[in-house]
């Protein structure tokens, strides 16, 4: 296969439009543009997100509800997982190396999914209650950072 030999394949290239070369062409007097208003100007530009005069999208969509922009959002870690590690003592950037949270800066919170059978002294930024409860039963403590 030699590239200056390749050609395309029938009926995918079409003709350049020629836009403003007479009547008879269909695009000639105002070259497809319609005629008056801005759109029909040179240097013309469109909003991306104009819709032609339409509701916008934003405008059509319901509002419902609220949103907290102090919610705090926390990265979860379930005592299975904890248990599964084996270490005596963990905090945050345990968790992060081996892969059970994605980010040491952001807040961990806890669950008490599993059970716990030695004893785990945990440092997070919260605990659930049943986390703590069951924490606490294995001989462990619960730290709050």
């Amino acid at each position: 296969m030699k590239l200056n030999l390749l050609t395309p394949v029938e009926g995918s290239v079409k003709n350049r439009k020629r836009v403003g070369r007479g009547h008879g062409s269909g695009l000639g007097r105002s070259s497809g543009r319609g005629d008056k208003g801005a759109g029909q100007r040179s240097g013309f530009k469109r909003r991306a997100w104009f819709e032609g005069g339409q509701m916008s999208l934003a405008r059509r969509l319901p509002k419902r509800g609220f949103t907290n922009i102090f919610k705090k959002e926390f990265q979860i870690v379930n005592l299975e997982k904890i248990e599964a590690l084996g270490l005596s003592a963990i905090t945050a950037k345990d968790l992060f190396e081996n892969g059970l949270i994605r980010s040491v800066l952001k807040p961990v919170k806890v669950l008490g999914d599993g059970k716990l059978s030695s004893k785990i002294d945990i440092t997070a930024t919260a605990f659930s209650l049943t986390a703590k409860t069951k924490i606490e039963e294995a001989g462990g403590a619960a730290i709050k950072a």
